[in-house]
């Protein structure tokens, strides 16, 4: 069955690319929950589940709306980001923007008007239970997202400027080709066809375009908000995702070695994910100076090439350093 969005040419022309680390934060602790757990993230899950066990996190008012029985999850816990790189201050001060009147809309249209105890309190005060909810998820932000985030975010940040390419040279139609399998747009209309969908629904979809959102730490599965009092999101794994947590964890291989010596070789293993030369440095325990030097060298060479994003630099490999390093694309 599918779901279904009408997006005409304003809608289409207003639709643009975004980051959450807030939605990050909100897919991390459902993957910790067993919500829709993806098997790429286990390495970060064993990690997570490591460093809560002798401190938890107290998350009493937030994981009742994220984890449990019921198909879906409010959806101001993660609002449209105002700008393409959102902070996490812009995302939990948008959370706290969510009206009464919106909070409880949301909380009706997920669990009904029989709400267990903890939604109903949030139901009775929706200012107050939003201040506590944006502290909890502010601390769970900090304990389980912002040691990785800057892998993370290199990870995102490519998806982006893979994503706008793909925009500038073939539109829409190019763009939502290979966003996931499961989705396709055609005469108007963007349709997630998914298996495990029972019926057919027309997204009530919010003012304006529509938000792309690449995720790192979320579920394989393409997730759109039905109804939302922000702008309508559409998140998707994000490109690239499966060698965030194993890029630079193996030997390189013999035959790059061998052609460009050990750390060379090195480095482009590491940059079977996206990194800055700063995360590559930490990541090799060399300074900044030596990888910018043989950084220069590869791409040179054409087996890395570097891309700006904001105010950063992104390495990435190229098709023909992924084919050295025994990888593909």
């Amino acid at each position: 069955m599918a779901l279904t969005i009408d997006l005409g040419v304003a809608e289409l022309a207003a639709t643009r690319l975004a980051i959450s680390p807030l939605s990050e934060t909100v897919s991390g602790l459902q993957q910790l929950g067993d919500v829709d757990r993806h098997p790429i993230n286990l390495r970060w899950l064993r990690w997570a589940t490591d460093e809560l066990a002798g401190h938890p996190l107290d998350l009493s008012h937030t994981l009742p709306l994220i984890v449990n029985d019921r198909p879906s999850w409010p959806e101001f816990l993660v609002p449209a980001p105002l700008g393409a790189g959102a902070s996490i201050e812009d995302d939990l001060a948008a959370l706290q923007r969510t009206t009464a009147r919106q909070a409880r809309a949301s909380l009706r249209r997920v669990f009904g008007e029989e709400l267990p105890d903890a939604v109903a309190a949030l139901a009775a005060q929706p200012a107050a239970g939003l201040r506590v909810i944006a502290a909890e998820l502010r601390a769970a932000h900090d304990r389980l997202i912002v040691p990785h985030w800057s892998r993370i975010r290199a990870v995102l940040d490519a998806d982006v400027i893979y994503r706008a390419k793909q925009l500038a040279a073939g539109g829409a139609e190019r763009l939502f080709a290979d966003l996931h399998p499961d989705l396709r747009w055609c005469d108007g209309r963007l349709v997630l066809q998914e298996a495990r969908r029972r019926t057919e629904r027309v997204v009530n979809r919010g003012p304006g375009g529509l938000v792309l959102m690449p995720v790192v730490l979320g579920s394989p599965y393409v997730l759109i908000k039905k109804s939302t009092s922000t702008q309508t999101t559409v998140r998707y794994p994000a490109r690239g995702v499966g060698a965030l947590w194993t890029a630079g964890t193996r030997p390189p291989a013999g035959s790059a070695v061998r052609l460009l010596g050990r750390a060379r070789a090195e480095l482009l293993e590491a940059l079977r994910s996206p990194a800055t030369t700063t995360d590559l440095a930490r990541a090799l325990g060399v300074t900044p100076s030596a990888v910018s030097q043989h950084l220069g060298v590869l791409r040179e060479s054409g087996l890395v090439a570097r891309e700006r994003s904001g105010r950063n630099v992104l390495y990435m490999t190229t098709a023909l350093g992924a084919s050295l390093s025994g990888t593909t694309t």
